[in-house]
């Protein structure tokens, strides 16, 4: 991989190599961590205090998240997520859909399989708050688990 091409992301990661939308939005340092005008958790995190902000921010919340208790959720690592992929519309009770996310930010987050089901949980997280949705293939039928803002 080029330098250029390294130097696309202030926390070193390959989001921004990995990322199909490169060419709309030109990286995180270009945009001084705030890729498609939002504002993206681990550049946030770096420019606050560097790796060891964002490696205590990851681990803090994989911890509240495997504390939930929620049946077969466990979250070994977290990904960098643009909001536009991850950002499903939820069913309420009174039959409106809503979205909580916003598309221009990048998230925490991970998929976990649940083993002998057709069914994903979906973790999101920043450092406002722990999203956990199940949903089936490609995001179908999305149902809301778990909301919880953080202190």
């Amino acid at each position: 991989m080029s330098e250029e091409r390294k130097m696309l992301s202030i926390c070193g990661s390959d989001c921004c190599e990995k990322c199909d939308k490169i060419n709309e939005c030109g990286g995180c340092m270009k945009t001084c961590g705030h890729p498609f005008g939002g504002k993206c958790i681990a550049a946030e995190a770096f420019k606050a205090g560097g790796a060891e902000a964002f490696f205590a921010l990851k681990n803090a919340l994989i911890e509240e998240i495997n504390a939930l208790g929620i049946d077969g959720l466990s979250v070994q690592d977290l990904n960098l997520l643009n909001g536009f992929y991850v950002n499903l519309e939820y069913p309420l009770a009174n039959g409106e859909k809503v979205k909580f996310l916003k598309d221009s930010d990048i998230y925490f987050g991970n998929q976990i399989e649940r083993p002998g089901q057709e069914r994903c949980y979906g973790v999101v997280a920043d450092e406002k708050m722990i999203l956990v949705c199940e949903y089936g293939y490609m995001g179908k039928d999305p149902e809301l688990i778990c909301y919880k803002k953080r202190p």
